[in-house]
């Protein structure tokens, strides 16, 4: 009989406790794994990397753009890879890849200038697609598919509330996160902020990866939400899933190309505002210290509001916070592009990215299992991560762009706008295939 590694070094069950609960620890641990493939990650770099490489913003966001598409077209691959070896195996692959892809990148131009001896601009941003490509397929994508799929899998009624938690401590450490690396690099420069970087995902993480992670429950013979307290029945799901969808099913459902495309323009948005924002406060007369604060006061919006979105979530249709969702968005794009007249402008932002932000963890979170199920979770959620991953390689260009040929970065903040407005209005038809298809069950019984 083939070993169960679920229950490899200790058996989840012998938890004095619902492992479920560990799980959303090790799991917001590995989103947080993340930030160096993250934008809000990188951004941090950029001007580094420009000086280093004697490149263009445009060059730079151009290589951004085709390394991330790239990774974009690996993710559903991924997914299902997910599907096949589990969260241990994935997880830690993808933890020493992207160590690896750091320490390269903290030697970029020592590599490309002093060992290869390579000076002409083509060949180097070549070199930062492929850079690119992997740092954003192994942090942005794989660390966070896998980590955010392994916390699904552990609950099911109560996933919504479980799961806002682990958004809450997300939020924060990502908005803190441009501050905590830009101390990382005044105490060890950049190339020793990167180093560090790789030493903890690519070294540390993994340890922690094959100790405590575990794909599912039901590996161990343990149930989502953990046992119900002896005398107590189990509550039925408000909303239950009758069906499992595969990824082709998935791909034909009008529904998920709304919530998709709604969280792949956040992916575009915050990427491209992410990406730029120093240039673009200082387009409106602002500091650069005015521009890497903006996300905290973002972040403790996005608290509350994930806190109660995710507690919310259980109870009422995804749809009404997809609303929810493209409104913020409008407001904090309205205050990107009227930024320079006046404070009222950046308030706007502070709500609107707060909104927006924490909406996103929720209906990332809480969507794809409760409509499609959990048997095709990987694949799935692959696709999705592709359409975000997709839609944040065209934001750093698209405002790039706007600043070249328009002289500002109002034209980019229109043109999110206009397609934010689609989607929002879309979004009314975007119903659970579930409550359908239990409905015709019931008309046949």
């Amino acid at each position: 009989m083939a070993k169960n590694w679920s229950n490899v070094p200790f058996h989840p069950g012998r938890w004095p406790f619902f492992y479920g609960w560990i799980i959303l620890v090790w799991a917001s641990l590995g989103i947080l794994m993340s930030v160096p493939g993250q934008t809000i990650g990188v951004s941090v770099f950029t001007d580094y990397l420009l000086q280093a490489l004697s490149v263009t913003r445009d060059e730079l966001s151009f290589a951004y753009m085709l390394g991330t598409i790239g990774s974009s077209f690996l993710l559903p691959w991924a997914g299902r890879m997910y599907d096949r070896l589990g969260v241990r195996m994935i997880c830690t692959t993808a933890a020493i890849g992207l160590g690896i892809v750091l320490v390269t990148f903290s030697q970029v131009d020592i590599i490309l200038k002093d060992w290869l001896g390579i000076q002409t601009s083509f060949v180097i941003l070549i070199f930062l697609v492929f850079g690119f490509l992997f740092l954003r397929f192994f942090g942005q994508g794989v660390l966070t598919m896998a980590s955010r799929n392994m916390m699904i899998q552990w609950f099911d009624r109560r996933r919504g509330l479980a799961t806002g938690f682990s958004n809450v401590v997300v939020a924060l450490s990502f908005s803190s996160a441009p501050v905590v690396l830009y101390h990382f690099i005044a105490a060890y420069d950049w190339r020793g902020a990167w180093l560090l970087m790789a030493f903890v995902v690519g070294v540390v993480f993994p340890v922690i990866v094959v100790i405590f992670f575990r794909s599912r429950p039901e590996d161990s013979g343990l149930i989502p939400d953990g046992p119900a307290k002896p005398g107590k029945q189990i509550k039925q799901a408000k909303f239950p899933v009758v069906k499992a969808f595969t990824l082709r099913e998935v791909r034909m459902n009008y529904a998920f190309w709304v919530f998709g495309l709604m969280l792949a323009m956040q992916g575009l948005y915050i990427t491209g505002f992410t990406f730029h924002v120093v240039s673009i406060f200082g387009e409106s007369g602002l500091s650069e210290m005015d521009a890497i604060t903006i996300f905290q006061p973002s972040a403790v919006l996005a608290v509350g509001l994930t806190l109660g979105a995710s507690a919310l979530s259980d109870h009422i249709h995804l749809k009404y916070l997809l609303y929810a969702k493209g409104i913020g968005a409008m407001l904090g794009i309205i205050g990107l592009i009227y930024l320079s007249e006046g404070q009222w402008a950046y308030y706007l932002i502070i709500l609107g990215n707060g909104v927006m932000t924490g909406l996103f963890s929720v209906l990332s979170t809480v969507t794809w299992p409760r409509y499609y199920g959990r048997a095709h979770l990987g694949a799935i959620s692959g696709q999705f991560i592709s359409l975000v991953v997709f839609g944040s390689a065209l934001g750093p260009i698209l405002f790039s762009l706007s600043l070249t040929y328009s002289g500002s970065y109002q034209l980019a903040g229109w043109l999110c706008l206009g397609v934010y407005f689609i989607l929002t209005i879309a979004g009314f038809k975007a119903d659970n295939p579930q409550v359908e298809l239990a409905e015709e069950i019931k008309s046949h019984e």
